[in-house]
């Protein structure tokens, strides 16, 4: 699995037309349907895109990610929220440095949450049913797990449609991509240009690969049942609609 590195410090930037409010809606709609959670777990929050909207929520909110530095990053917006919102940085968010295939809390949570195609990070099977392993065991009974990951098809994609270019005053990125389509693994490829003061016309220039791995759906499914999961639902980009071949983003819903 990827580390974010320096990556983490732009990444928010690069991602700012990232649909935050459709994830945070899709979870907000399961959770009328399945009951509302008081404490979630999110694995790979990253930088917090979603833990602190939730939490402003009123969720108790514990963020889970890899990256040492995703997470710094994560605690420095916390700590910059209005001073009225003083009350986000006295308990209501934390932040744990754990890997998603071994993560675990001191006492169990009421929903976990994974979305932003992180599950596509874990390369193996093994791998995989670990996550799914380590959710159930680590919710409680009738929690609910909810996560996305790019369809198969979606990775086709972008190794048809790149290369991809962002060019903005402050940073820019040339992003290509190799994929083993009999694996369904795909390295993208970034070489990020961050400029070194407002108005500069001198940049910093830094690599970055990550790797991502699409798996068969209904074979996902069947590994959230083994788990010990019911009620597995795929729904279809961000839609309550069953998710088939021509979804790109699918929305997994699983119970305890």
């Amino acid at each position: 699995m990827t580390s974010y590195g320096k990556f983490a410090y732009v990444y928010d930037e690069l991602m700012a037309d990232m649909p935050y409010p459709q994830w945070l809606a899709f979870a907000e709609t399961a959770w009328e349907r399945l009951g509302k959670p008081k404490s979630v777990a999110e694995l790979g929050c990253g930088t917090g895109s979603l833990t602190i909207p939730l939490a402003k929520a009123g969720y108790q909110m514990t963020g889970i990610d890899l990256s040492s530095d995703m997470l710094a990053v994560a605690q420095q917006k916390l700590e910059e929220l209005p001073r009225g919102l003083a009350f986000l940085r006295e308990g209501s968010v934390r932040w744990i440095r754990q890997d998603m295939r071994e993560w675990e809390l001191p006492e169990p949570v009421d929903s976990v949450i994974s979305f932003c195609d992180s599950l596509n990070y874990v390369l193996d099977e093994n791998g995989i049913a670990s996550v799914f392993k380590r959710t159930y065991e680590g919710l409680k009974p009738g929690g609910s797990f909810l996560f996305d990951v790019h369809h198969p098809s979606t990775l086709i994609r972008y190794a048809e449609e790149q290369p991809f270019v962002m060019d903005e005053p402050s940073v820019s990125y040339i992003w290509t991509c190799d994929l083993d389509e009999p694996r369904m693994e795909i390295e993208h490829h970034l070489s990020i240009f961050v400029s070194e003061a407002p108005g500069s016309d001198r940049y910093r220039r830094f690599e970055e690969v990550h790797v991502q791995r699409a798996y068969d759906p209904e074979w996902m499914a069947e590994e959230l049942r083994k788990a010990g999961f019911r009620q597995v639902q795929v729904y279809a980009d961000f839609k309550w609609i069953p998710a088939g071949n021509e979804a790109q983003r699918l929305f997994y819903v699983a119970v305890k």
